[in-house]
């Protein structure tokens, strides 16, 4: 069940549903100005997320940050024709290319078997929709192109765009005065290869981009708000696999070796599942 949480005095999250791919939708709330930050998957995911905010006595969101062009963070922008949108210039191109799909399951099938689509995602958007798949694709008012920082009121988000395996649009959202950092999916695997993968130099490039950032709470998309010891921890485990990675390119057996003798104990099934990323994504693997 989806649950509106108020984590500080500035920043609330809704809680993401994993069977039909909502992600978490965020909202930073100045003195002036609400920005929500994704649109979420659906109309009907943007419209619930605004009730809620309302009934708390939060003010409606002038400002929408949309953190990459993924269907499953922005095919809520389309109920909120009042909402200043913004995203990297990138992300509006990506949401260009959408514009002239159908949604009906002949037309995802379709895709699924191009390899344009996966079928991940196709059934997301079945589960989400139902039979009514009246979706519309809504552009971004505003673009940037490296980063951008909005003015709410004692409070400010600075969207930054650090691209990744995942999504090579993606945008973080950065508010200095809470010390949160919306990371949004730009850690993720980039899951519209042949295999799920995640390729070491990318990783190793992007998490020293992040770690520039002076964060106490991290904001994980389709996981969770943690504190700066756990996603330090999460942190340290990719650093280190994606490091290995570049000494036994697409070698799971021996990243695995290598990982285990440095963390002194067996694999957990997270580590195993990105030990098989990251041999996916090694040069030469397939």
């Amino acid at each position: 069940m989806q649950r509106l949480i108020r984590h500080s005095e500035r920043f609330w999250y809704m809680t993401p549903v994993e069977e039909t791919d909502r992600p978490i939708l965020g909202a930073v709330v100045g003195e002036t100005y609400t920005l929500m930050i994704d649109a979420g998957n659906s109309e009907a995911h943007a419209r619930f997320f605004i009730e809620e905010l309302e009934r708390q006595g939060v003010s409606s969101p002038s400002f929408l940050a949309l953190t990459h062009w993924h269907w499953d963070h922005i095919f809520g922008l389309s109920a909120l024709p009042n909402v200043l949108s913004i995203s990297s210039e990138a992300t509006k191109r990506e949401m260009e290319n959408l514009l002239p799909y159908t949604w009906d399951d002949d037309a995802l099938t379709e895709r699924v078997q191009a390899g344009i689509e996966i079928e991940f995602c196709a059934a997301a958007i079945r589960k989400e929709y139902g039979a009514d798949r009246s979706i519309r694709i809504t552009l971004p008012t505003l673009t940037f192109n490296e980063s951008v920082t909005i003015e709410l009121g004692g409070v400010r988000a600075v969207l930054k765009h650090v691209g990744g395996d995942h999504a090579a649009d993606a945008v973080v959202v950065y508010i200095p005065e809470e010390k949160i950092l919306f990371l949004g999916d730009a850690l993720y695997a980039n899951l519209y290869a042949s295999s799920w993968r995640m390729t070491a130099t990318e990783t190793l490039r992007l998490l020293d981009a992040i770690d520039e950032f002076d964060a106490n709470d991290y904001v994980w998309s389709h996981g969770e708000v943690v504190h700066r010891a756990a996603y330090e921890k999460d942190r340290d485990a990719l650093r280190k696999i994606a490091e290995i990675t570049i000494n036994f390119p697409g070698n799971k057996e021996c990243i695995t070796t290598e990982y285990e003798r440095l963390v002194n104990r067996k694999t957990d099934e997270e580590e195993q599942e990105l030990i098989t990323f990251f041999a996916n994504g090694s040069e030469g693997s397939r």
